[in-house]
């Protein structure tokens, strides 16, 4: 980050953060002095903060605890097995392909420490889905549960088992382990660690980007390093025992980077939904471990705020809400119900480990429709996308944001890399957003076009493609159509060929057969032509508008 001088420092306006000298937008939080060691791993950065906590992880499902100094064993164990019996080196991939489970932070954390580069993928991805994703990242070695091994039939690389021990069945297969063997074994003593510098690659997270299409984020060591010291001077000395219940998938930045790492540094107890998620399931958890803190997504909120009867929530201090803006409706209705409770919002990015804005108080949650102030180190600027002009405050703009979080580039993507990063470390983040007078982010609109459908990112280009595909439709278009239980739901615009019958329920089928559940098109409608600019490209806007009159 660039570091400010005496004639900028004295320019900047304390209330919005705003500098006219060089139209930044400066974080009005605290600024972290960031470890400058070079050589230092998000592993070893995190077990070696001095904290109070005993208790790192529950599962709530079968009621496992592992205590703080079980999960550095099981780490030193994972990784000792990787990097002696398997070989795994600095710089290659591992893949996890699992649900949450109390193994996930093991995993995550044992790759690491050796320095080698951890991908995730969604468990409700499709084999071609997950085939693509592994053409790109090429991993050496995966994790998986043996429901999903089917998805990583003839990929050809060892994986190891997160559940249960080894059958006749694997015997040929290429299944090499189990976890809990890795973990039995222990880690090997003396065993001789190369040096992982923070610069070097930690996580290869595949993101929609701001293009819509599917590209792997590389963020280093000390992005996750730097995200981690934002969240412990957000939750720390905060005078009570932290629980969170971790109902986002671990699979995700938001789930990865806050839930299974990041909440380890002030030592708060991570309960973990394991398996698919179950709105009763949570409610229990919440009452059963007395949990202060729940990240959830709008639709779970308003599962909350719609209970016919008042849940038991008593322990709950806040919840955190990510995935997309709460409406001023929505978040009167959950506060009217459970008044002590604070809704805390934020923005982030997968391409800035999560971090972005939050908003962190009461009195800043309380600020209808911001997603809070700029996080520490933070820096921002509204830009006009089709000028570049840089703007004031209470201007909309395209986002720009620059910080020790943001990720060095799209993975073998140097076009889009240059096309989003800036060489002076600015991310276009492809949002519509304005900052006002206090210093509060606004997000207006998404440049990117992508479909948020119960927190998760449908890329409406990806499922047009695949509508091209069908022999009856020559020409379509993706549109986002607001529901109140998902958010948006994926609406697709179709053109069909002269005299076909082609129907809204077969177009939703061969959809349904080629993509995961959360990209499914949930509604058709059928017209003579998609609205085009002159240049070809789809006039969404005029479809938008269209669906929400009712006319399409």
């Amino acid at each position: 980050m660039a570091a400010m001088n005496l004639e900028e420092r004295a320019e900047v306006d304390p209330r919005s953060g705003f500098c006219p000298a060089n139209s930044i937008f400066y974080s009005k939080r605290k600024l972290l002095l960031l470890p400058s060691e070079p050589f230092l791993d998000v592993t070893t950065f995190i077990s070696g903060k001095r904290h109070s906590g005993t208790t790192a992880f529950i599962d709530s499902h079968s009621g496992r605890r592992l205590s703080f100094s079980e999960l550095w064993h099981s780490v030193d164990a994972v990784a000792s097995a990787l990097s002696v019996i398997h070989g795994v080196r600095k710089g290659q991939v591992v893949l996890i392909l699992s649900p949450n489970s109390i193994f996930f932070p093991i995993v995550s954390l044992a790759v690491m420490s050796i320095g080698a580069v951890l991908t995730t993928t969604n468990p409700l991805n499709t084999p071609p889905e997950i085939s693509s994703q592994v053409a790109d990242s090429r991993p050496v070695l995966a994790f998986s549960t043996r429901l999903l091994l089917p998805k990583l039939a003839g990929l050809g690389f060892p994986i190891v088992l997160l559940d249960g021990s080894l059958a006749t069945s694997d015997e040929g297969s290429r299944v090499v382990t189990t976890i809990d063997e890795m973990i039995a074994n222990g880690p090997e003593v003396g065993r001789r660690r190369e040096p992982v510098s923070q610069d070097d690659t930690a996580t290869l997270l595949y993101s929609s980007g701001t293009t819509g299409t599917s590209k792997g984020v590389v963020s280093t060591h000390r992005n996750l390093i730097a995200m981690i010291e934002i969240l412990n001077e957000r939750f720390s000395g905060k005078g009570e025992k932290l629980t969170f219940l971790c109902t986002v998938p671990m699979f995700h930045v938001y789930g990865l980077a806050g839930f299974a790492i990041g909440m380890l540094g002030i030592g708060a107890t991570v309960v973990i939904l394991s398996g698919r998620f179950d709105f009763e399931e949570m409610v229990r958890a919440v009452a059963e471990h007395k949990v202060t803190h729940l990240p959830v997504v709008p639709p779970i909120l308003v599962s909350m705020s719609g209970s016919q009867k008042r849940l038991p929530l008593d322990s709950l201090l806040a919840v955190i809400c990510g995935g997309a803006p709460l409406s001023r409706e929505m978040t009167e209705m959950f506060r009217d119900k459970y008044p002590a409770i604070d809704i805390m919002q934020g923005y982030g990015l997968t391409e800035t480990a999560a971090m972005g804005s939050s908003a962190e108080t009461a009195e800043e949650s309380r600020r209808y429709g911001t997603a809070g102030l700029l996080v520490s180190n933070a820096e921002a600027r509204i830009v006009d996308p089709i000028t570049g002009k840089f703007l004031p405050v209470n201007r909309t703009g395209e986002l720009w944001i620059r910080g020790p979080f943001v990720m060095t580039g799209y993975f073998n993507d140097s076009k889009e890399t240059q096309l989003t990063l800036k060489p002076d470390g600015w991310l276009k983040t492809g949002d519509l957003c304005y900052i006002d007078g206090d210093g509060y982010l606004f997000v207006v609109d998404r440049l990117k076009e992508l479909i948020k459908y119960k927190g998760y990112q449908v890329a409406p280009s990806e499922l047009e493609a695949r509508l091209l595909t069908h022999p009856e439709i020559i020409d379509a278009a993706v549109i986002p159509l607001p529901d109140k239980e998902a958010g948006q739901i994926p609406m697709a615009c179709v053109v069909r060929k002269k005299g076909s019958e082609l129907s809204e329920a077969a177009i939703m089928e061969f959809i349904r057969e080629q993509v995961a559940p959360y990209k499914r098109i949930r509604r058709v409608a059928f017209l003579p032509v998609i609205p085009k600019t002159p240049s070809g490209k789809i006039l969404r806007r005029d479809l938008i508008r269209l669906a929400a009159a009712s006319k399409l």
